[in-house]
């Protein structure tokens, strides 16, 4: 009789293991499709804007940025500037035949460059943009700009220097659950 019980344990026990497993294994999954493998739609020949976001890898944001409007792929080059280059006047470079702005997202978040974008396309008659990013803030940088912005937005992405990904998967975790939770409008 007393083996009986010791299977129970054990038989609960494994049941755990293989619940905490599955869940790790979900959770894993969702966290290569949203954050590190994002699925991105061909980039169209030509849109209205560019729009670099604001984050991390700011250098290859720049660098992909500027190479999409050196390939005239739109009229406008849109830079969102982070809290320490607000005010500065620092903007990318000039490009020929490309219109360069620099603005200040308010909130200082994803959301409030959605807003941004979509006060501008209003204001400016677009109806395309790509979204310059990494590909950790790819899905919530569409989710935010479908919510404010009526138009087509695509996604561009540069790498995520490896270091980054420590800090970055945790945050973009916690913004998609404030996302889904707190914030549900633009």
């Amino acid at each position: 009789m007393t083996k009986r019980p010791r299977l129970d344990r054990r038989s609960r026990r494994m049941r755990w293991s293989i619940a905490i497993l599955l869940v790790l294994a979900l959770f894993g999954a969702a966290t290569a499709r949203l954050f590190i493998w994002p699925p991105l739609a061909p980039l169209p020949g030509h849109v209205n804007a560019i729009i670099e976001l604001a984050g991390p890898a700011i250098d290859g944001r720049d660098t992909l940025a500027l190479q999409l409007a050196r390939e005239h792929r739109a009229d406008f080059l849109v830079q969102s500037t982070t809290t320490s280059e607000a005010g500065t006047h620092n903007c990318l470079p000039p490009v020929p035949q490309v219109t360069i702005l620099c603005f200040h997202p308010d909130p200082n978040t994803t959301r409030g460059e959605g807003k941004y974008i979509a006060a501008e396309a209003a204001r400016r008659g677009w109806s395309s943009v790509i979204l310059v990013t990494t590909p950790d803030q790819a899905w919530r940088a569409r989710l935010w700009t479908a919510r404010c912005y009526s138009g087509d937005a695509y996604v561009a992405t540069t790498p995520l220097p490896l270091v980054d990904w420590i800090g970055q998967i945790p945050y973009q975790w916690g913004a998609t659950v404030k996302a889904f939770t707190v914030e549900r409008s633009c």
